[in-house]
């Protein structure tokens, strides 16, 4: 089986109810980065997660601590049990990679999601964090400590991830209106992912 960028969403679609079992619906190793994304969000505001799964844990702590969300994947099954779980928020199925929203939102998160683009649709997409980003809004991401790509797995299927230098993720947040807040390179206590937290300058292209 090939087992490129483009096989990830139809891998998360065939096992999406396993991966909702194994997810699990509450923050732990997470909890100290989300907790830092949104005191720097506006109380109530709305937040854009992208590569949302099924809702939980990160929708579900946002929601359950007032903000609004609007979360986005590429899987029908997944999305489906969110709009179960929350109908009160909005959730589309669609690929990040192509998303274009005439909104801005005060929080953008691509948690575990981001690093499973090619290098080429990273980068492509930093723009498309910028174009849905409010001034002041903060930015939360997962990537890999260095440049390369790499093979995981999934319920025995292959599973791509890729990440670009941490200067290229440095040039390419300042390039499109972003500072850098954190960074944790391969975080002990946030099971070894490396996690970067910027925060929108307000430089809109």
């Amino acid at each position: 089986m090939s087992a490129g960028p483009d096989e990830v969403a139809g891998l998360y679609e065939r096992h999406a109810h396993a991966w909702d079992s194994d997810r699990g619906c509450h923050l732990i190793i997470e909890r100290e980065w989300i907790r830092r994304f949104i005191a720097l969000a506006p109380a109530g505001s709305s937040i854009l997660d992208l590569g949302c799964g099924s809702g939980q844990p990160i929708a579900r702590y946002l929601i359950e601590h007032g903000f609004d969300v609007v979360g986005v994947d590429s899987s029908p099954t997944l999305i489906l049990k969110c709009r179960m779980r929350f109908p009160g928020q909005e959730w589309l199925v669609a690929d990040m990679r192509m998303l274009s929203m005439d909104r801005r939102f005060y929080g953008c998160i691509a948690w575990d999601s981001f690093f499973h683009l090619s290098h080429e649709h990273q980068r492509a997409m930093f723009p498309t964090f910028n174009k849905h980003a409010a001034r002041g809004a903060p930015l939360l991401f997962t990537t890999g400590p260095g440049h390369g790509e790499t093979m995981g797995s999934y319920q025995g299927e292959p599973l791509y991830h890729a990440s670009l230098s941490p200067l290229e993720y440095r040039e390419l947040l300042v390039s499109n209106g972003f500072r850098l807040v954190a960074r944790a390179v391969e975080d002990p206590r946030c099971g070894g992912r490396t996690v970067w937290l910027a925060q929108s300058v307000g430089v809109h292209g």
